[in-house]
């Protein structure tokens, strides 16, 4: 699941000759040889965890290894939980669409949209709608204006193939 074990050096592991020592209260020990610090955390029976081995020289702390493990993955845990995923969502209109039909279906992208997601809105020309792309254009720029105060247009609408699409992305917070 994680590979903190494969990142973080513990007692034996740790190869550097210089280390600086951090007890478990957190008072700094000083820079010390590796066999000094490793036998202080012998005797104190916790693991010498090395903390910041990129350091001049590398920080070493002397604490209880598997209590440091479980607070690193909590913290990880509760990093992942804060997160929120961004979903596209779609709305499909058609050319001929109502002014009725614009709103209800503006009213589902504002919602996505308030949720945080991104929201695609397209429209295929079937048969002879396909002369009809200004009015298409038209119907787009109507829907987006009436979502404009839950997104903004992040890609204008652009003709491709038989469709036109659209991006609307949540506005962002003040």
């Amino acid at each position: 699941m994680l590979t903190i074990s494969k990142e973080i050096r513990i007692n034996e592991e740790i190869r550097d000759n210089e280390l600086r020592v951090i007890d478990e209260t957190g008072n700094m020990l000083g820079v010390m040889p590796r066999d000094e610090a490793l036998a202080l955390a012998d005797e104190k029976k916790l693991d010498l965890v090395n903390v910041s081995p990129n350091a001049n020289p590398p920080v070493c702390k002397i604490l209880d290894y598997g209590k440091y493990r479980y607070d690193i993955q909590k913290r990880e845990k509760e990093a992942k939980k804060k997160q929120k995923s961004m979903q596209v969502k779609e709305i499909r209109l058609g050319v001929f669409i109502e002014d009725h039909d614009i709103m209800v279906k503006a009213k589902t992208a504002g919602k996505f949209l308030k949720d945080g997601d991104k929201v695609k809105v397209s429209m295929r020309f079937r048969g002879r709608e396909r002369d009809h792309v200004p009015q298409g254009k038209i119907v787009m720029e109507k829907f987006a204006e009436t979502v404009a105060e839950f997104g903004v247009i992040e890609k204008k609408p652009a003709f491709e193939g038989r469709n036109m699409m659209m991006f609307l992305a949540p506005k962002a917070d003040k």
